[in-house]
């Protein structure tokens, strides 16, 4: 018998094996071919159940289709808002009218055959008038924007924006002197630009003097020689006011120093403005991983094979070139540089590739809502367009430095 049957129980139990009996041998606990699954459907299972962490591991192609979709929708979000912000203010025209206006200027539309005042003056207001103030805010913005991104990655400070670099206080210095006391003024209507564009730039130089007096170029110097240099200079035009005679020159510098889009015109301005941004834009794009070197520490970069002195330098010569441009065609404007590459970041991750775009679209796309809104907030008057900005930036910087103060507590 190969069992035998305890009576207590009742169950089998095996026989007892005998000390010279070889021992049994080792059976496999694998299934059986009729209770084992199909390979095909588990290699298939698995498979499905592997493949998105095979494909994109990091998630960086699923970063990369969200940051090109925001893209996207920003740069059709900026063109509306082009052509919106065109009819905004005392007289409302149609975006439609607007369209077929600039249409009919850019030769993608036949003219009117005959056409009235009204029709003249509609024409007038839009192409002389507003699409270039609409472009020089556009242009602006996204050179304050992206300078700002540039510089809060050059200094590693979230707090930076481009007025750091005494840019301001130069240009506001030489549109005073321009205004208050006509230096320039054989350069006719140009001067006070063009003065403003050599002040910012005269800052600018200063500031980098100083930061390389000590040798090396660091964030820290940096930061403070742009500080004491924006002050110095913030004193030499209120000391120019003060010394003044007249009362309305005193006040055009003053709305001039709040920032005014008023005086843009189908000039070389508007062109160095346009110029800058694009080109600024292309140049930072082209400079992304050395940007998100110098965001991680000199040490990083330095590990990179980047010189983080060779590198501020270089764009430091970008960011004041794009702030001249930007203060010389609209004045100070506050708060742009400083707010929107934090909202970029935001949308779009703080990898400059796609941080850099992203700020200059959102700059544009702002700076263009803030001019309608000071267009239209206070008819007939105009109010200083600085002034909108800041009013929507100081409580963004209020909201930035208590979760700072959070995440460090």
């Amino acid at each position: 018998m190969a069992t035998t049957t305890d009576a207590t129980d009742g169950q089998a139990s095996p026989r007892p094996r005998r000390p010279d009996a070889p021992p049994a041998p080792h059976r496999s606990a694998e299934p059986s071919s009729s209770t084992r699954p199909s390979s095909s459907a588990g290699s298939g299972s698995a498979a499905g159940s592997r493949r998105p962490g095979l494909t994109d591991p990091l998630g960086v192609r699923s970063r990369a289709r969200r940051s090109a979709l925001v893209l996207l929708l920003l740069a059709a979000a900026t063109l509306l808002s082009l052509l919106i912000c065109l009819g905004i203010g005392p007289v409302p025209i149609a975006p439609g009218t607007t369209a077929q206006v600039i249409a009919q200027h850019l030769g993608l539309a036949p003219a009117p055959a005959t056409g009235s005042a009204a029709d003249s003056a509609t024409e007038a207001i839009i192409w002389t008038v507003r699409l270039p103030r609409a472009l020089m805010g556009a242009a602006v913005g996204a050179c304050l924007a992206i300078s700002g991104a540039a510089l809060q990655a050059m200094v590693r400070n979230m707090l930076a924006d481009p007025y750091i670099l005494g840019v301001s206080g130069g240009a506001s210095t030489g549109a005073a002197a321009a205004i208050l006391f006509g230096v320039g003024a054989a350069m006719g209507e140009y001067a006070q630009s063009v003065l403003a564009f050599v002040g910012a730039l005269g800052a600018a130089l200063l500031v980098f003097a100083i930061a390389r007096a000590g040798g090396r170029v660091t964030s820290l110097r940096l930061l403070l020689s742009g500080v004491a240099v924006g002050y110095a200079l913030t004193a030499v035009t209120n000391l120019l006011i003060f010394s003044s005679d007249s009362a309305e020159g005193s006040r055009s510098v003053m709305f001039w120093m709040l920032g005014s889009l008023s005086l843009a015109r189908w000039n070389a301005f508007l062109l160095i403005a346009v110029l800058a941004a694009g080109i600024g834009t292309l140049i930072m794009l082209l400079g992304a991983r050395v940007l998100d070197a110098l965001s991680a520490g000199d040490e990083i970069a330095h590990g990179l094979g980047i010189s983080p002195d060779r590198a501020r330098i270089g764009f430091l010569i970008v960011v004041s070139l794009c702030t001249a441009a930007a203060v010389a065609g609209a004045g100070s404007i506050g708060f742009v540089g400083l707010v929107i590459p934090h909202l970029a970041r935001r949308l779009v991750g703080a990898r400059h590739r796609v941080l850099i775009p992203a700020s200059a679209l959102l700059g544009s796309l702002f700076l263009l809502w803030a001019d309608a809104t000071a267009r239209i907030v206070m008819q007939p008057r105009e109010l200083p367009i600085g002034v909108i900005t800041a009013a929507i930036g100081a409580p963004f910087l209020l909201i930035l430095v208590r979760r700072m103060y959070a995440r460090q507590h």
